[in-house]
């Protein structure tokens, strides 16, 4: 049950995201979804794991701030990362090497 209710959440966030992060050329519009899901479905596995209970509010509290923090950087990491490769690969066709 509580995995449904980070879906939601996720779900909101990808609604949420396209307004509040710069807009990219560089990922697709479900992958600050993608990114919030999985990262949010891994830090409630982790904290599950370290002893945290589901009716306990800092699993909740740690998960819900986590997960906007993920969307936030993943994208920037993307977006730096395929960026470069692009400007790298454009690089490598102006010099007249293979592409």
């Amino acid at each position: 049950m509580e995995i449904l209710v980070l879906l939601a959440y996720a779900a909101i966030l990808a609604l949420v995201a396209p307004f509040v992060l710069p807009r990219s050329e560089h990922y697709g519009s479900f992958v600050p979804a993608g990114i919030s899901l999985v990262s949010g479905s891994v830090i409630w596995l982790l904290l599950t794991w370290l002893g945290f209970h589901y009716d306990e509010a800092w699993i909740w509290f740690i998960v819900m701030l986590a997960m906007p923090a993920a969307i936030i950087l993943g994208t920037r990491y993307l977006n730096s990362t395929r960026a470069a490769a692009e400007e790298k690969k454009l690089a490598d066709i102006r010099l007249g090497g293979k592409a």
